[in-house]
């Protein structure tokens, strides 16, 4: 299943230069057996490719990040350009940003609003070529939901900031050579206007990264650690105390990029070479004349079809030159809770085969991982509660919850 606009002339010549490119880098045999239904032809392409080096391949060809400047690896394109790049990754199973989503989706469009010069110069290529992965390192233990109270603390020294502190829940850490830090810089001020945005290098000196094992068994998530670490000056993206300023780009940008993920691609951050999502969750569902079953699976398909509908409304907007509007937090809030009761269902559906199965029944593995991995939709990315309070602010005019501590300066507010 794959909505899309109507291709106008010059739509349709984009999609054919990009369906050729696509055909010229990569394996012999892979656009033919996609296009066939040849799985056998697909697979021996398949087995030919790198998630890595493809990662350089559209890196370097603009098609990473299309709406980038050129000067910084994009094509200094239309919005309808990612659209259909997007659709036609999606068509031919490739990923969108390979492991290198957070920096493709989150860091590169905050250094590219905030950042200085010589930032966008540094580090913007070689986020689109997956040359240098990124985390995110926002979360703490006592700030999830109430991002702005975070307390990792910068002091500045000289030409340097010394940070210590704590992060938690931060994806892929241990392979990310950059990470987006959000630390407090002044504690005599209320706590949104106290913070400032750093670049970190993950391997500077007292940057202690634990993994946290899932209940999946993976370890995407991991707790940081940092004790007398040093950033150069230079690294402050934006100015000091802007750092909230910062956050909500990445922020906007995080939920939009969340937003319409299926369950494997959330699974394995970017998505992989496989089939389309939703024949996937066919693949799964046994007993499918089953009437009961074959009317949940019809529930299924016409949220998806909506969940589209919304996201096409959005793209609409933003190729008429319009302000994005609530439909990222909206996508991302019906996203994460339709991944829980789909894989909920597909679990349902296997009955035993879901909880108990053989060693070499890797589909049967594939269902309780996606049904485990699902948990997490509704807390990363911005929980499903805080969203819908913005949600009610923002969209149905309620008024906005008491915050009692919004201009109290950090250092006063009691922390647990």
């Amino acid at each position: 299943m794959n909505l899309k606009l109507e291709d106008t002339p010059e739509h349709l010549a984009f999609r054919k230069e990009f369906i050729t490119w696509l055909q010229s880098v990569l394996p012999l045999g892979w656009i033919e057996g996609i296009r066939d239904g040849d799985e056998e032809l697909f697979k021996e392409a398949r087995a030919k490719w790198d998630v890595l080096t493809w990662m350089k391949t559209i890196g370097d060809s603009g098609y990473a990040a299309p709406l980038w400047p050129i000067e910084y690896g994009g094509l200094s394109g239309h919005t309808w350009m990612q659209q259909i790049i997007r659709e036609e990754l999606g068509n031919y199973r490739l990923p969108l940003a390979g492991f290198n989503l957070l920096g493709v989706g989150l860091a590169g469009p905050t250094i590219i609003e905030h950042g200085s010069q010589g930032q966008k110069e540094r580090y913007l290529k070689k986020i689109l070529t997956g040359e240098e992965i990124w985390c995110q390192l926002f979360s703490e233990p006592g700030s999830g939901s109430d991002l702005a109270s975070v307390a990792t603390r910068a002091v500045k020294d000289g030409d340097e900031w010394i940070i210590n502190g704590q992060k938690v829940w931060t994806t892929i850490a241990q392979f990310s050579k950059f990470g987006m830090l959000l630390a407090r810089t002044d504690p005599d001020k209320p706590k949104h206007e106290g913070l400032s945005y750093f670049i970190l290098d993950m391997k500077t000196p007292g940057v202690d990264v634990r993994p946290l094992k899932q209940m999946t068994g993976s370890s995407e998530f991991n707790e940081v650690f940092f004790s007398d670490v040093r950033i150069p000056a230079e690294n402050l993206v934006g100015s000091e105390g802007d750092g909230w300023r910062c956050a909500r780009t990445t922020l906007m940008n995080e939920r939009s990029t969340l937003a319409g993920l299926s369950i494997d691609e959330t699974t394995f951050i970017g998505g992989s070479a496989r089939k389309d999502p939703w024949q996937l969750f066919v693949d799964m569902i046994p007993n499918t004349k089953d009437p009961q079953i074959r009317q949940k699976m019809a529930q299924f398909y016409i949220e998806s079809t909506v969940k589209e509908i919304t996201g096409l409304r959005a793209n609409l907007k933003r190729m008429r030159g319009e302000t994005p509007g609530p439909e990222g937090g909206v996508n991302k809030v019906f996203n994460a809770e339709y991944n829980k009761r789909k894989s909920s269902f597909t679990v349902d559906a296997n009955g035993m085969r879901a909880i108990a199965w053989a060693k070499d029944d890797s589909t049967a593995e594939g269902i309780a991982t996606r049904f485990l991995r699902a948990r997490a939709n509704t807390i990363e990315g911005g929980t499903s509660e805080i969203l819908r309070n913005q949600m009610s602010e923002r969209i149905l005019g309620l008024p906005r919850e008491i915050e009692v501590d919004k201009d109290v300066p950090f250092k006063e507010i009691k922390r647990q």
